[in-house]
């Protein structure tokens, strides 16, 4: 009987951790998803900013922009602030290379780890 309960107990485990590990998955899914969402508002209002200051815009940007704004400001609320282009540059750099000793970039060596 005291093996039933063990085999009981473990089973009882790894179904918790095969939930767990489902919710943190399901989150990953579910930040992506916000993350292509501000991306293309900011694509758009780019647009509309560019269009706007290169003297291509129509009479309905500046709204359009207002109204992206709006969007972005609503999306904040809701996940969190956005990641901008200095902060995300940054950290890119310090992960994707490293220079080598002519100046070159090359890929880090695996394992996460920095020379």
């Amino acid at each position: 009987m005291a093996l039933m309960d063990k085999m009981k107990q473990q089973a009882s485990q790894l179904a918790q951790k095969a939930q767990e590990a489902g919710k943190a998955g399901q989150a990953k899914i579910e930040d992506a998803k916000a993350k292509r969402s501000a991306d293309a508002l900011l694509r758009e209002l780019g647009a509309a900013v560019y269009s706007q200051r290169n003297g291509t815009a129509t009479g309905d940007t500046d709204a359009e922009i207002e109204w992206l704004v709006g969007e972005l400001k609503k999306h904040e609320e809701e996940n969190g602030a956005l990641a901008t282009a200095a902060s995300s540059d940054s950290t890119a750099e310090e992960s994707t290379s490293a220079p080598t000793s002519e100046g070159i970039t090359e890929a880090p060596p695996e394992g996460g780890f920095k020379l």
